[in-house]
């Protein structure tokens, strides 16, 4: 009688490779010229993991336990089992009042934080009456001054809620809402939530749109709104590091960590040669990241980032602080990955990328909804977003073990491979002499152009699956399914005669005085722009006043193309 063989956990390391080795030969036998599959990072993956490829011989120093370093395993100690992720649905539609019937309706959902998506036209700088009135609210919320803020927020209580303000240089929609807490009474120390889109180097690299101010002045800016909102505003995240961008534009997650790390250095070094206290400063910067549907990758590209973070904050930049470590970041399930083609197979794609996120150890998460492809969602894609999150914390239980996937061979390898290849494209930066330097040369934007190229030829031949795009398709109409109509074009012509009566009952004199200001801080060594900015808005000024300001001042945002 054959001699039953021992479980592998006691076997020792020879008797563990020959059992490999014998599992192996039966392998090859049951999948004959096999391929190699690679994730999205170009790393190659097995197909299987054992305890020859992660022992845990180094738990301690590699994952140790969650809230402490190297915060592997999470950036709390009770991380969901005691708060859960805040559900931070992006919202922008129409004029002020489509907004806050919006946002009222999702917190009644279950969203539990809101986040202001503004028009396009204000992500470029400008006010309803400088562009075409079709091109008003169809991708978000027209928002030119602090009187159409106090609008969108009405019976919003934005002294107990946080609020996430997708608000480029030079954060226009924050000092609206400081300029309506201080008409509220509401004390800014209560004003609580993120500047979400601060990271001039991501619209530099791959957000084109908001790009409003010439690189230099951007970088300026973004220091002194971080040393306005440390002094003034305690509870609010002045910094969000974007990662977003960089990896829908084409970026592998892989290198959108590392050239998320590689931003979030730059600007601490440009804090710190302004003579602040990284203890200060680093316990509010955030991340913003997207999650594709490559769902291992994923959660290991979060647990290697969280850890490489935690180390650049305590050797690189000198932070004693254990706070300063944490790698608090935000999550939105990619749309880049959702398809025109079969819309409702997003809600699949949507549920593993939150699932991802989730496994990832974020701190806020936003769902997209299925028909984004179309359109700003529908309600009722909208509510199916928010009840996906509500169905894996509620339903699914996904929050009741912290770090589930911890410990695994292959998520313990992965990451271990992640955050190899993501500190060597940090080396790469830094020897380029830092982020700032590496995007002006266009090395950044040639990377992220290989990659989605590549990504690309890979879809193309078949060798990267889309379902209903390249494998699995059916005969339907995209245009079968519901999208929400344009704006309604009186609405929004009268949206624009709002702003036409704000500017005539308003202090010219007091508006020109402020913008003058503005203006005079741009010019100077030691003033705070931002500073400034909030003053117009509470004088008066409209968005496209203060940006057209300091674009004269300052320079007109012209990214680089790299050919």
């Amino acid at each position: 009688m054959n001699k039953p063989l021992p479980p592998l956990a006691h076997l020792a390391d020879a008797e563990l490779a020959a059992a490999q080795a014998r599992w192996q030969r039966d392998f090859d036998a049951g999948a004959p010229g096999a391929t190699v599959p690679r994730n999205r990072s170009g790393i190659e993956i097995k197909p299987l993991y054992t305890p020859r490829d992660w022992s845990g011989a180094h738990f301690g120093a590699s994952i140790g336990f969650p809230g402490e370093y190297p915060f592997t395993r999470g950036i709390y100690p009770s991380m969901y089992r005691g708060r859960s992720w805040s559900q931070r649905q992006l919202i922008g539609l129409g004029v002020p009042e489509d907004y806050n019937a919006r946002v009222k309706e999702m917190l009644a959902l279950g969203a539990s934080a809101l986040s202001l998506i503004p028009c396009n036209s204000v992500f470029r700088g400008y006010d309803a009456d400088e562009v075409p009135v079709e091109l008003l609210g169809t991708c978000g919320t027209v928002i030119n001054h602090v009187g159409d803020m106090e609008r969108a927020l009405d019976g919003v209580p934005i002294g107990e809620l946080s609020t996430a303000m997708n608000d480029p240089s030079p954060f226009t929609l924050l000092a609206f809402e400081l300029a309506v807490a201080r008409r509220r009474g509401v004390p800014w120390t209560k004003i609580t939530g993120t500047s979400n889109q601060s990271d001039c180097i991501s619209h530099f690299v791959a957000n084109h749109m908001f790009f409003r101010i010439a690189l230099q002045g951007a970088r300026r800016i973004a220091v002194d709104h971080i040393a306005f909102c440390n002094e003034h505003l305690p509870g609010w995240n002045p910094l969000s590091i974007v990662g977003q961008h960089m990896q829908q534009a084409g970026a592998t997650p892989a290198e959108a960590m590392a050239f998320t790390l590689a931003s979030a250095v730059q600007y601490a070094e440009d804090c710190i040669a302004r003579g602040m206290d990284p203890d200060r400063f680093l316990p509010r910067f955030t991340f913003f990241f997207d999650i594709s549907v490559s769902f291992f990758e994923e959660v290991a590209k979060f647990r290697a980032g969280r850890r490489i973070w935690a180390k650049l904050c305590r050797e690189r930049l000198g932070a004693k602080d254990p706070r300063s470590w944490r790698f608090k970041f935000h999550g939105q399930t990619s749309g880049v990955d959702l398809t025109r083609q079969q819309p409702l197979n997003n809600v699949a794609r949507v549920t593993a990328q939150a699932m991802a996120g989730i496994f990832g150890g974020l701190q806020s998460l936003h769902t997209d909804g299925y028909d984004e492809v179309f359109s700003t969602p529908t309600a009722e894609a909208a509510r199916i977003a928010v009840a996906t999150q509500n169905i894996l914390r509620e339903e699914a239980h996904l929050t009741d073990v912290i770090d589930p996937l911890g410990g695994s061979y292959y998520v313990e390898s992965l990451t271990d491979a992640m955050e190899r290849r993501i500190e060597a494209i940090i080396a790469r930066i830094d020897e380029a002499g830092g982020m700032y330097r590496a995007v002006e040369q266009g090395l950044v934007q040639k990377m992220i152009g290989d990659s989605a190229l590549a990504f690309q030829q890979r879809v193309d031949a078949g060798d990267e699956v889309v379902v209903g795009v390249n494998k699995y398709r059916v005969d339907e109409d995209p245009a079968d399914y519901p999208a929400l109509d344009y704006p309604d074009r009186a609405r929004m012509e009268a949206q624009v005669a709002s702003l036409s009566r704000f500017k005539a009952e308003r202090s010219s004199a007091a508006v020109e005085r402020a913008l003058g200001a503005l203006a005079g801080a741009a010019q100077s060594n030691d003033g705070n722009v931002f500073a400034q900015v909030v003053a117009s808005a509470e004088a008066g000024a409209t968005h496209g006043e203060i940006c057209g300001t300091l674009r004269r001042e300052l320079g007109f945002g012209h990214p680089l193309a790299v050919v």
